[in-house]
């Protein structure tokens, strides 16, 4: 091969490492941005045992919540194991999937999310992509929750409810 050649070759090798580089980079950089915005969303606080409670367990982060959400008539809602856990979070659904349930509050098979998740409609697309990759490179963890609870039925979790304020006050017996 001559001199002329080999340079060249070393070169486009060079160049290619370094953009291979970058793509790498880029995929980190987008799973921190999802991190970043899954921390400020909150999401820890309804999908992390014991969030709600001020004592995050943090080894089953977003593994799903012990203290479900009670809405009179509606039933209890338990935040859902986000990791990637194939069996018992979300780690059958695709980077899309995500997204449209970010986006819409509905699950790839087209049941609704529980009416106290937030929907993001207005996401933009980069941000909710990250969301996505962020969620998808945490380490699964297997925790199976409850829910969502239809009213009358037992429930197995700590409860926080949610009470018009004249009611919440007759509980305390305040007038």
């Amino acid at each position: 091969m001559p001199p002329f050649s080999l340079r060249t070759s070393i070169a486009v090798l060079a160049l290619g490492a370094a953009f291979g580089c970058g793509g790498a980079a880029a995929d980190e950089a987008q799973i921190q941005r999802g991190k970043y915005l899954v921390s400020i969303a909150g999401c820890s606080d309804c999908h992390t045992p014991g969030g709600l409670l001020g004592k995050p367990d943090m080894s089953r982060y977003l593994g799903g919540s012990d203290t479900g959400f009670a809405i009179p008539g509606a039933g209890v809602f338990v935040g859902q194991n986000v990791t990637p856990d194939r069996e018992t979070g979300i780690g059958d659904w695709s980077s899309a999937d995500i997204v449209k349930a970010l986006r819409t509050g509905k699950q790839p098979n087209g049941a609704a999310l529980s009416g106290v998740m937030p929907v993001f409609a207005q996401l933009a697309d980069p941000d909710a992509e990250a969301i996505a990759a962020f969620l998808k490179s945490l380490p699964p963890v297997k925790n199976k929750v409850p829910g969502p609870i239809k009213p009358g039925n037992p429930v197995n979790v700590f409860v926080s409810v949610v009470l018009p304020a004249d009611v919440y006050n007759g509980l305390q017996g305040q007038k």
